[in-house]
């Protein structure tokens, strides 16, 4: 027999104007730097914890906060280290040449709509993956948790809470601030960037291979996040990628020209396609092991809805309340109008006899966008309780869908239409895929912040709506900042003049060689099946740590990751790893709150990519409209390329140390 449910009782702060604005101020920052280091680095930083510290820092000045205005505050900002997983895809119509820069209006609506259609396509999956379930939502537990303890709840002292909120926004700050004046010296070049070495492999004859490590506290503060063992596979990655392909494949064809040259021609052309293969089977592998708990969780919010509309939805508590699932279906016909009208716009624009299959173009591609958009909302969700909203891998989503949509193309136009429409086939299948993937990279984070709201009383319906606010504010700056990137920096890959620093873009350079390879029949699919062996083998590595050790797992997605990412990307994140695992580990044995200091640490890493991330963006300007690589430069080339390499890397190391051991003594003060 159940119990009798009561109704709640008083009504409390929760979505507030000043809520929903601190939320949009934190989101337009934190997604300028998700942006620049989701473009730079290939991952994305979650902004929940550190935006609740803020939030919580904040709002104790004014009268009436609650912790789940706080929580509020925090959805909002979660857009930012979600929507910006945009990057991964739509640069790719930079990279094939068809756009030469960001249009506003069309990037701000393939963010918005997607993302509102991510938003209500998780309601339904609520009950199914939140409420009734056991999924462990790393990011959401320990995002509730930051709540409770800065609000006072389970026992907290208001004293106590304070001095924690005061320690978390101190640690934020700090991070943000030395990583920014770090950055800016790099751009004086008085610290190196980076250290670059290229060297040949057995002789004159033989291949070559080099590293490039850049000393970035933002990709350092990746890796603390990433945790170890994500660390240690990107490692291996980088190993395989530089340790055995570059050196392989640049023996079998020798080639003229300096050694870095051909060095990064070799893995751009060759190893970047095998990493592409590990991803694409790792991504497979890990969407056949969620079929079966996706197809039991769909079934059971069917009939969780069912049994709430037999009953008095007055009679339910605050956290049984979502959007009405009749208005979840009138916004997602609602948006689906426009992006109609995108395609038939994008078909007609296009030429090459697209404009002659337009209601073919236009009716197949919302159906796709329909349907694949819940698909991959549904995995996602589950991927992100499963592991966590950073460690989803959406990258595999992406390949997923991009595929299935040049497929589909292929198979429905391709044989009725000239030679010459092959690269606006591979934009038209890049344009749905990006709509599809803001679907799916909301839908990624959305349960996540159901979950914490659920373990904080918080009312689902609010939460909903506050991320759709989040999608607009995330929406309308992602455009601008990219079209700022592309033109201070550009892609790596994409036409025109070289740049001497340009962004690796690395799963919109994967994703669009995808469309280019079904659409074109042009890759190298034997690069692609020797990839996929790859895969294949740290699968099974992966599954025997798993089964036969306590925590140890090689990811064969972030291996993957690691052969087709730069080494400027990966060796920096792999110390990271590395060195947030030692001082986990060092919290364990000497602090008497191990966990209020490894969070502190979390919160540190999330400053320096914050810090570091807005620099980017800011010197990405001055490049921009100064026309120089190196606008701010005080030094001389000779002292840039020598001297500077070791007191850069010596000042890196010692400023490291510090904030380390500075945080450490920061919790002995809470």
């Amino acid at each position: 027999m159940t119990s009798k449910i009561l109704p709640d009782a008083e009504p409390r702060k929760e979505l507030t104007i000043r809520g929903l604005i601190l939320g949009i101020v934190i989101t337009l920052v934190f997604t300028a730097a998700n942006v620049y280091f989701g473009l730079k680095a290939g991952l994305t930083f979650a902004t929940s914890i550190p935006a609740a510290v803020i939030s919580m820092a904040i709002l104790r000045y004014f009268k009436g906060a609650t912790m789940q205005e706080n929580n509020i505050v925090q959805t909002v900002a979660s857009a930012a280290g979600t929507l910006s997983s945009i990057i991964f895809v739509l640069p790719g119509l930079i990279l094939i040449g068809w756009w030469t820069g960001f249009n506003y209006w069309t990037s701000f609506a393939i963010c918005a709509l997607g993302g509102v259609l991510g938003v209500m396509y998780s309601i339904p999956l609520r009950r199914a993956l939140v409420t009734n379930s056991d999924l462990p939502y790393p990011e959401g537990v320990a995002c509730a948790e930051v709540l409770k303890v800065g609000s006072g709840g389970e026992g907290v002292s208001a004293e106590a809470a304070a001095e924690s909120n005061r320690a978390g926004l101190l640690a934020v700050l700090w991070g943000s601030i030395v990583s920014a004046v770090f950055a800016v010296v790099v751009a004086t070049r008085v610290f190196a960037g980076d250290v670059v070495t290229y060297f040949r492999v057995g002789g004159a004859q033989g291949g070559v291979t080099g590293f490039d490590f850049f000393l970035s506290f933002a990709l350092f503060g990746i890796g603390h996040l990433v945790g170890l063992w994500v660390g240690i596979a990107m490692l291996v990655g980088a190993m395989i990628g530089w340790g055995w392909g570059v050196p392989h494949y640049s023996a079998l064809a020798p080639a003229a020209g300096a050694i870095a040259d051909l060095a990064n021609a070799t893995w751009s052309h060759k190893v970047r396609f095998v990493g592409a293969g590990t991803i694409g089977v790792a991504a497979v592998w890990t969407l056949a092991k969620l079929v079966k708990p996706v197809i039991s969780g769909l079934a059971s919010a069917m009939a969780a809805s069912r049994a709430r509309g037999a009953g008095n939805a007055a009679l339910l508590p605050r956290t049984e309340h979502d959007i009405p699932i009749g208005q979840v279906g009138v916004i997602s016909l609602i948006c689906l109008a426009p992006i109609g009208w995108l395609l038939a716009n994008f078909a007609m624009t296009a030429g090459h006899g697209l404009e002659d299959h337009i209601l073919l173009l236009v009716v197949g591609g919302l159906i796709y966008v329909a349907l694949m958009s819940f698909f991959v909302s549904a995995i996602c969700g589950y991927m992100a309780g499963l592991i966590g909203s950073s460690n989803s891998p959406l990258s595999g989503i992406g390949i997923i869908v991009v595929i299935g949509a040049a497929l589909l193309l292929v198979f429905g136009v391709r044989s009725s239409l000239p030679v010459s429409s092959e690269n606006a086939l591979v934009a038209f299948a890049l344009f749905v895929t990006s709509i599809v993937f803001a679907a799916a990279a909301i839908a990624n984070n959305n349960l996540q912040d159901l979950k914490t709201g659920q373990l904080v009383d918080a009312t689902p319906s609010k939460q909903q709506w506050a991320l759709v606010v989040g999608v607009f504010a995330g929406a309308a700056i992602i455009p601008p900042i990219l079209d700022l990137l592309n033109q201070a920096y550009g892609f790596v890959g994409a036409p025109g003049p070289l740049r001497e620093h340009p962004l690796a873009a690395p799963q919109a350079g994967l994703i669009s060689a995808l469309a280019q390879g079904v659409i074109q029949n042009n890759i190298d699919w034997g690069l692609i099946k020797i990839g996929g062996m790859i895969g294949v083998v740290m699968i099974v590595i992966d599954e025997v740590l798993r089964r036969t050790t306590k925590s140890v797992h090689l990811s064969p997605l972030a291996v993957g990751l690691g052969i087709y990412l730069p080494t400027q990307s990966t060796l920096m994140v792999v110390v990271g790893a590395i060195a947030g695992w030692y001082f986990d580990r060092r919290a364990e044995r000497t602090s008497k709150n191990p966990e209020a200091t490894k969070q502190l640490g979390i919160l540190l890493a999330s400053g320096m990519i914050v810090g570091e991330g807005l620099l980017g963006v800011i010197i990405a300007a001055f490049v921009a409209f100064s026309g120089k690589d190196f606008p701010l430069q005080l030094v001389s080339d000779d002292y840039a390329n020598g001297p500077a390499l070791w007191v850069g890397g010596i000042a890196f190391a010692a400023i490291m140390a510090a904030l380390y051991r500075w945080v450490r003594r920061l919790n002995r003060q809470v």
